[in-house]
């Protein structure tokens, strides 16, 4: 048997796993678990699937008020029982949709660039209105959508809301091209079309 199948190849969530456990009790930096993982793309992935499916108790910023965004701490190797999933695959769809598949938060969208992570796009996820430690339920009315970067807490904060004011100043001062760029965005996210003959603005020359 050669070595390379007598010992298997350490998986990025295995390497992440003991990084945990070998500092128990130390708030972890991102990047230090972007290293012990070899630098791959997925490592925030894993650290939610060591969390959510495997019951480790790695805390962050929404857990703990003293850890800053992309901190991290494992304060004990017990692990707590894990629930079988519950969101089902209509829930999110319903969801997304509702959300018009746009991170609440930052408002990133689906497919947009990702500003932490060059050559890949914006992946979107389910996150808690009240976490669910707290009590929250995964029902339609305590999701929101929210992208990886802002789940994991690699962006400091959630941007405000602009109110409808803000925004429509925003858009009239916006060019044209601008604005028939959102006025396509929402005739598609409110399935509402326009009359023949009304697919381009006026010439204003």
């Amino acid at each position: 048997m050669s070595e390379s199948k007598k010992y298997k190849r350490v998986g990025s969530k295995e390497k992440i796993r003991r990084f945990f456990l070998a500092n128990m009790g130390r708030v972890i930096e991102a990047r230090e678990i972007q290293e012990a993982a070899g630098y791959v793309a997925e490592w925030a992935r894993r650290v939610r699937e060591l969390r959510d499916e495997e019951g480790y108790q790695i805390l962050s910023h929404k857990d703990r008020a003293n850890l800053k965004p992309g901190q991290y701490i494992l304060e004990t190797d017990k692990r707590r029982p894990i629930l079988p999933r519950s969101i089902s695959r209509e829930t999110r769809a319903f969801v997304l949709e509702r959300n018009g598949y746009t991170c609440q938060m930052c408002g990133a969208a689906a497919g947009d660039p990702d500003p932490f992570h060059p050559g890949q796009t914006i992946r979107l996820t389910m996150g808690h209105i009240i976490d669910k430690s707290k009590g929250g339920e995964d029902t339609s009315n305590n999701l929101k959508a929210v992208c990886t970067n802002c789940n994991e807490g690699l962006q400091n904060s959630a941007s405000p809301k602009p109110d409808r004011i803000w925004l429509l100043s925003q858009v009239r001062r916006a060019t044209i091209d601008d604005q028939m760029e959102i006025l396509r965005w929402l005739e598609t996210k409110f399935n509402v079309g326009r009359p023949s003959g009304e697919d381009l603005p006026p010439d204003e020359n």
